[in-house]
C-alpha cells in the first residue's frame, strides 16, 4: 500500500513492536497491495492488517500455520513470536501486527513469471503434514452474498464512477457466479497444505534459494488453488480469483474512503477486472 493507514498512530505501532523486543524506528515500506509494511534496522519486516477487512481469527489461524510450516521447510519465511508466544499481536481495534525476518534477495510482481523453482516448494508443501492450526480454505467466494445483494440492488456508492462500471457489467458477474458454481463441482476431493497465492510478488530468490513469503492464505485446498499460478490449468480457481477481486474492490469502493493513490489503483484493477471477466 502507498498510502499510511488511516488511525494507526505511530506510538501504537511501536508498542506493538516492543512486545517483541523490537526497538528503533519503523521505516515505511510502500510495497504489496492489502497490508501495510514497515521495516526495522533492515533486520525485521512488518505487516500490518485492517481487520475490517482481514478477520483476526483467520489471520491467527494462518499465522500459527505459517509458523508450524517453517520448523518443516526451509523455504517458508514464517512469522516470529512475541515475547508472550504469539504470532499476531493486536495494536489497536482496527489492526494487528505480524512480524518476519527480513530476507535479501530479489522479488517480481503479480504477473511476472514465477521462477521454475517454485513448482519443487509446492510440490514439498502439498506433501508436507499439515499443522494442526492448518485451516479448510473456503472454495466459494467470501463476499459472495455481497456482491450478490449488489448485483440485485447496486445502491449507492461513494465512487460513482466504480458504480457506473460494475451497473455495465452485472450480467456478466452473474453469468460468471454461474460458471463457477459449475466449475466447483469439478474440482478433486484431495486436499493439501497450500500457499494460495505463489504468484512471483510472493517469491523472493535468495543466495540461499527461493522462499515464499505472505502466508496468510495458507490452507487446505485441492492443489490447483496453487498450480493455476504457477501454469496449471484450473478454470475454477483463475475465476475464483477475479470474483473475489471483484467482491473486495467493490466493498471498498462502495464505502466512504480518501481521494488517495490506493483508491486510485483500487478503482483501476476493479475496471480492468470487470472488463476482462
Amino acid at each position: 500500500m502507498e498510502d499510511l493507514p488511516a488511525g494507526l498512530p505511530d506510538h501504537d505501532l511501536r508498542a506493538g513492536l516492543a512486545r517483541f523486543g523490537i526497538t528503533g524506528p519503523p521505516v515505511y515500506a510502500p510495497v504489496g497491495f492489502g497490508d501495510y509494511h514497515w521495516t526495522v534496522h533492515d533486520r525485521w519486516f512488518t505487516s500490518v492488517s485492517d481487520l475490517t477487512t482481514k478477520p483476526l481469527a483467520g489471520l491467527r489461524q494462518a499465522m500459527e500455520t505459517a509458523a508450524s510450516l517453517g520448523e518443516q521447510l526451509p523455504f517458508v519465511v514464517a512469522p516470529v513470536r512475541a515475547e508472550d508466544g504469539d504470532t499476531v499481536v493486536l495494536l489497536n481495534d482496527r489492526y494487528a501486527l505480524s512480524v518476519f525476518p527480513c530476507v535479501t534477495g530479489e522479488s517480481g510482481s503479480f504477473g511476472d513469471q514465477v521462477p521454475a523453482g517454485v513448482a519443487e516448494l509446492l510440490t514439498a508443501l502439498h506433501s508436507c503434514a499439515p499443522p494442526a492450526s492448518c485451516p479448510v480454505a473456503a472454495i466459494d467466494v467470501p463476499g459472495r452474498d455481497v456482491l450478490a445483494r449488489l448485483l440485485d440492488e447496486p445502491g449507492e456508492w461513494f465512487s460513482s464512477q466504480a458504480r457506473e462500471v460494475f451497473v455495465a457489467h452485472t450480467e456478466v458477474v452473474r453469468d460468471k457466479l454461474a460458471e463457477l458454481d459449475q466449475l466447483a463441482g469439478q474440482l478433486t476431493d484431495e486436499l493439501v497444505v497450500t500457499h494460495g497465492e505463489p504468484h512471483a510478488g510472493n517469491v523472493i530468490n535468495t543466495p540461499a534459494g527461493l522462499r515464499l513469503v505472505d502466508w496468510d492464505t495458507v490452507g487446505l485446498a485441492p492443489p490447483e488453488r496453487d498450480l493455476w499460478l504457477i501454469g496449471g490449468d484450473s478454470a475454477f480457481y483463475s475465476l475464483r480469483w477475479a470474483v473475489n477481486d471483484i467482491a473486495d474492490f467493490a466493498v471498498s469502493l462502495r464505502a466512504p474512503h480518501e481521494q488517495s493513490r490506493d483508491a486510485e489503483l483500487t478503482l483501476h484493477y476493479f475496471t480492468e477486472t470487470l472488463k476482462n471477466l
